[in-house]
């Protein structure tokens, strides 16, 4: 599965800095909880504003992107410039 490189691909960090996503190039990404740096990691689809991630250990997720910002499981997840 590929997906385009899409004006979403950097760091997404929580307002406090302890949750981070970020979503590579290649469609994979990495979240960083706390100190741990690699606490999940897997595959992702942006389709529009709508992503799917998939956890490398089956784990699955969703979330969409409204006004700049990503809302990810009552997460709201802002771009790291």
């Amino acid at each position: 599965m590929t997906n385009p490189i899409h004006a979403y691909v950097g760091m997404w960090t929580t307002a406090d800095g302890r949750i981070r996503h970020e979503l590579l190039p290649n469609g994979r990404y990495i979240e960083a909880r706390g100190s741990r740096e690699h606490a999940y990691q897997g595959r992702y689809m942006v389709t529009g504003n709508h992503i799917d991630y998939w956890d490398d250990t089956g784990f699955t997720a969703d979330g969409d992107f409204i006004d700049g910002v990503l809302h990810h499981a009552g997460m709201v997840l802002y771009p790291r410039k």
